[in-house]
């Protein structure tokens, strides 16, 4: 149960926010209890509103890979901010962003600044559209895109927390636009290309999927889907919101050596601040207004202030050793789930893929939404309220990824050591 002050808030935010929060995953409801309200964070460490303090296993559900507070993130967001904070007009900071993007993201020669994830996928899906000429997308069971109407069809993260298929207030003439897929089944993908493949306009997938929990792909899984793609004239579309530079410095496509047409970004590259992005080669992107006839524009796109704190994130994250650390400080998170589990005879399967990872109640591996669906989440729910309980914030849904930082000590993993073991005596 969350502290007296934070259940104050919780019952006041209730009369003025749909259940009491902004995006629906906050509110609890998969692992019960009611939601911690933060009051401020550095490093590892979130504090509650009545000043407690928690190992943070979230990261704001992915972007503070370097911790809470980076001075020299801060830094650049005081000294943008003092100037201005929006202009509604080009300056030198996005044309910098978009060449730092470009030099790190080999598959993108171009790039288009947004405010976010969902603003990412929906202007990539549109230049596909506009490019192909073509109108259905496939994407995969279990694969969360944002918020579009067209996407939220058999999707991941809250929605599955919720265990709500697809969302009220979508046309189904919009829906039909959508095709979905297993993840990591070739076969599947292969019999939709087959029946519909000259009406495929792209293809969309995480690359690691994380709105499941963590799946990784199966050995030639990624590659196979574009050459399925590139057979049929569809393009392939990697949704990096969640993995661009978080599973290594150029996203999972830089991991796996796989490059897609098109890849959105977001999280990681705006440094906590609203921001996000999708590039392609420029044959692609060209389509884009004002040079194309595809229409996109968002009045705080490339926001300055965004810009350099993104800047500022990416400029730490290229330095050596960042991402071995990581791997160091993930791979003990990783351990630290199965000694427990083992210890206390609970049936566990942890998947991560570098900083990103997600402890999956279930005998064996997890390779498609199906298979993650079957995990027993009320065994995750008591796990996370005891966790809660010893100011450990793991994310609260089995359907979602915990994240490692930079910040991760001796000191955090050993409180996370000693608070699994005591969490999971009594699973």
């Amino acid at each position: 149960m969350s502290d007296p002050i934070s259940q104050g808030l919780f019952e006041r935010a209730q009369r003025v926010l749909p259940g009491g929060v902004n995006s629906p995953v906050r509110a609890f409801k998969a692992v019960g209890g009611n939601p911690v309200f933060i009051r401020e964070a550095r490093g590892p460490y979130i504090y509650g509103a009545d000043g407690a303090e928690y190992v943070d296993y979230v990261g704001s559900w992915g972007p503070m890979i370097l911790g809470h507070a980076e001075p020299s993130v801060i830094q650049s967001i005081a000294r943008t901010a003092a100037l201005g904070t929006s202009f509604g007009a080009p300056t030198e900071g996005e044309i910098k962003f978009a060449e730092t993007l470009v030099a790190a993201v080999p598959s993108m020669e171009m790039v288009r600044c947004v405010s976010s994830g969902t603003e990412a996928v929906m202007g990539a899906l549109r230049v596909a559209r506009g490019f192909t000429g073509r109108d259905l997308i496939v994407k995969m069971e279990g694969g969360f895109h944002g918020g579009a109407d067209y996407l939220l069809v058999k999707a991941g993260s809250g929605l599955a927390t919720l265990g709500v298929p697809d969302s009220a207030g979508i046309p189904s003439d919009v829906a039909k636009v959508t095709l979905t897929i297993r993840f990591n089944d070739l076969a599947d993908a292969t019999k939709v290309f087959q029946e519909h493949g000259p009406r495929i306009a792209a293809i969309i997938v995480e690359p690691v999927a994380g709105n499941m929990g963590c799946v990784p792909p199966e050995p030639g899984y990624l590659e196979g889907l574009k050459k399925l793609s590139h057979e049929h004239g569809a393009l392939l579309v990697f949704d990096e919101v969640m993995t661009g530079f978080r599973v290594a410095f150029g996203g999972a496509q830089a991991r796996f050596g796989v490059s897609p047409d098109i890849t959105t970004l977001a999280k990681v590259i705006g440094g906590g601040m609203p921001l996000g992005a999708y590039g392609a080669r420029r044959e692609i992107m060209s389509k884009i207004a004002p040079v194309g006839p595809v229409y996109q524009a968002g009045t705080l796109s490339g926001n300055p202030v965004a810009v350099q704190a993104g800047l500022a994130t990416l400029e730490k994250l290229a330095r050596p050793g960042v991402y071995e650390q990581l791997e160091e400080n993930s791979a003990r998170v990783e351990k630290a789930f199965q000694d427990a589990a083992k210890k206390h005879g609970v049936p566990l399967t942890v998947q991560r893929v570098g900083s990103m990872l997600t402890p999956f109640f279930t005998g064996g591996p997890v390779r498609s939404w199906d298979e993650a669906s079957k995990c027993d989440t009320a065994a995750f729910g008591r796990v996370h309220q005891s966790l809660i309980a010893q100011h450990i914030y793991w994310p609260p849904s089995q359907f979602e990824a915990g994240f490692v930082s930079t910040t991760h000590d001796e000191g955090t993993l050993q409180r996370l050591e000693s608070a699994l073991d005591n969490a999971f005596k009594n699973v």
